[in-house]
């Protein structure tokens, strides 16, 4: 039994998709969820669904019962917590049995010393956690997701730009789908067992790289305009963005100026077999049917 939790966002929700695209069946897949009310959609595909908290120790060890494979999608509450609760699923799955937790780290150059430490070291103290627990485990170290380009990068790119204070900072982003194509590999097959992976894609790239990339597959001009912290913040609050969130993707967006995310390292291709797919790909995907 293969148990994911934080199935309802949006990498849990690809990855059990991906579990089932690739012949597992919906018996053998739980999901955990806080809220009953949240499991219809995953009722009607025959997946099991499992009632459980972070912050409940108890329910998660009755929710872990009879998995195998425990897949621990970082905690999505308060920042500060994060780590408390992701100890208590690792203690609830040590406790019951599970015999190997796959955890969704981060990729970057160096969690703890960064300049948004506060934002990510909690995943730092969760892969030493796991290490130090006798557990079998494997890390995945994730990169930012393309899907996030078209959310960070400004409204109305195609006749406004993209406008994002990244500097000339790369970022190997990679589609969540191939996230979740890598997660399915090691959830289903030997071998993994006490390894770390970096899931990125092979090349970094700029968003100056990034807005000649969509120009070309818009046949578009789009300008790269790096605009200052201040103003972008105002940018996405506008657009809908809690004022809290917008302060927190600025933050990523200095990451990105400082090259935190460019570690130039991907195991992408050793764990599909295969190259990432190109950002032009996706980014045609997004783009593509406006070009002119």
């Amino acid at each position: 039994m293969i148990l994911i939790t934080g199935a309802t966002g949006n990498l849990g929700k690809a990855t059990m998709n991906s579990l089932l695209n690739n012949g597992i069946s919906a018996n053998n897949i739980a999901v955990l969820v806080r809220n009953e009310f949240k499991s219809e959609e995953f009722k009607s595909k025959g997946i099991q669904v499992r009632i459980g908290d972070y912050n409940d120790i108890d329910a998660l060890k009755s929710a872990f019962a009879d998995v195998d494979k425990l897949l621990l999608i970082s905690s999505s509450s308060d920042i500060k917590k994060r780590f408390e609760q992701h100890q208590n699923v690792i203690d609830a799955a040590k406790e019951t049995g599970v015999s190997h937790i796959v955890y969704t780290s981060f990729d970057m150059k160096d969690l703890r010393g960064s300049d948004m430490a506060a934002d990510v070291q909690y995943h730092a103290d969760t892969s030493y956690y796991l290490k130090q627990k006798g557990v079998t485990y494997t890390l995945l170290n994730n990169t930012l997701y393309a899907d996030l380009i078209p959310v960070i990068s400004g409204n109305n790119i195609l006749t406004e730009g993209i406008t994002i204070p990244a500097g000339n900072g790369k970022t190997p982003f990679l589609p969540i789908t191939e996230m979740a194509e890598a997660i399915t590999v090691v959830l289903t097959n030997t071998g993994h067992e006490n390894k770390e992976y970096v899931i990125a894609a092979e090349t970094a790239l700029s968003f100056a790289e990034i807005a000649e990339i969509i120009s070309q597959v818009t046949g578009t001009s789009v300008a790269y305009n790096q605009t200052d912290k201040t103003s972008y913040i105002k940018q996405l609050v506008q657009v809908g963005v809690s004022q809290e969130d917008a302060a927190y993707l600025s933050r990523f967006a200095d990451a990105i100026a400082n090259g935190e995310f460019d570690t130039n390292h991907s195991d992408i291709g050793q764990l599909l077999g295969r190259s990432s797919m190109p950002l032009k790909d996706f980014l045609r995907s997004k783009y593509g049917h406006n070009k002119a």
